[in-house]
């Protein structure tokens, strides 16, 4: 199925400056939200401490809730609410110091006759008690990072290897590209980062990568096909050649994580809205952000024909 027709010619190349100012005003939002909200908002598995998620039967404000805890000794850290508002769904968030891991079973009985007994609260229902050390927390902040990390070092040798050095780093700087702005994503709506929303980030390296390569691959098979060609033509070209195959692929994509953010519920909300933020962004960098690190970094050491 050719979503567009053949002989397409579309000036990507063209609107590359355009496109790189949006970018760095992006990653400036994001890097910005990121200061404001000092760092992601760690969940209980990087911080350490419990974390409980309850149902409630009706709407019930953050404030109240913070305010119901603290009048009977439990003065929650943070309350989050989780999904749609209609979900009535929160994250409650306790430190480690208040509730240590001895106590835990103590602190969800309290807890269960709290919603059983509290008008606001009554109809409700605890879903899940999570306790992680604060030793564990940290831990689990250094994995992940270095995960991310090892994942975009991983991907710089595949990409030299089969491509010139040019092409692993406009891969490269597309994929922290994409991770920085889904971070600001998350910071900026708010979202708890858990070791959900790691995984969630790995994916959408791993797409985003794999979008950047089909075009790298055409624009490398142009290349021999057109030595007379310039540098940018061929990248044009190459890019409007995969460009169906691109689009057709995010549809695909979106037609899956769509509902699940929609009617996912609380669990997967978070990592659907990850990975469509991660999908837009990625394809966007894809066309625009990789092609214009391979043809600035010609540029710069004059093989740009």
């Amino acid at each position: 199925m050719d979503l567009i027709k053949p002989n397409t010619r579309i000036n990507f190349v063209g609107k590359m400056g355009k496109a790189v100012i949006l970018s760095l005003v992006l990653i400036i939002i994001s890097i910005g939200s990121l200061i404001y909200h000092k760092g992601p908002n760690w969940g209980v598995e990087f911080t350490g401490g419990t974390e409980i998620h309850i149902k409630l039967a009706k709407d019930v404000s953050i404030e109240d809730i913070k305010n119901t805890l603290g009048e009977v000794g439990y003065p929650p850290e943070e309350v989050q609410r989780l999904g749609l508002q209609s979900d009535n769904e929160y994250l409650i968030r306790f430190s480690s110091e208040l509730v240590k891991f001895e106590e835990i079973q103590v602190f969800q009985t309290e807890l269960e006759s709290l919603i059983e007994k509290n008008p606001q609260f009554q109809g409700g229902s605890i879903l899940r008690v999570d306790y992680i050390g604060p030793k564990v927390g940290g831990e689990l902040i250094r994995k992940a990072v270095i995960s991310i990390l090892l994942g975009c070092v991983g991907i710089l040798i595949y990409v030299m290897m089969r491509f010139e050095f040019a092409f692993a780093m406009g891969a490269v700087i597309a994929l922290v590209h994409d991770t920085v702005i889904t971070l600001g994503a998350i910071s900026i709506t708010d979202k708890e980062f858990n070791l959900a929303l790691v995984a969630a980030l790995l994916t959408v390296i791993g797409y985003s990568v794999n979008d950047t390569i089909i075009i790298f691959d055409r624009i490398r098979e142009n290349m021999k096909k057109s030595s007379k060609s310039g540098f940018k033509d061929v990248v044009n070209e190459g890019i409007n050649q995969t460009l169906s195959r691109t689009i057709l692929t995010g549809i695909t994509v979106f037609l899956v994580l769509i509902p699940l953010f929609v009617l996912g519920g609380s669990v997967i909300h978070d990592f659907a809205f990850t990975l469509i933020v991660g999908v837009l962004v990625g394809t966007y960098s894809s066309i625009f952000v990789a092609s214009a690190a391979v043809i600035y970094w010609r540029k710069r050491k004059g093989t740009l024909t």
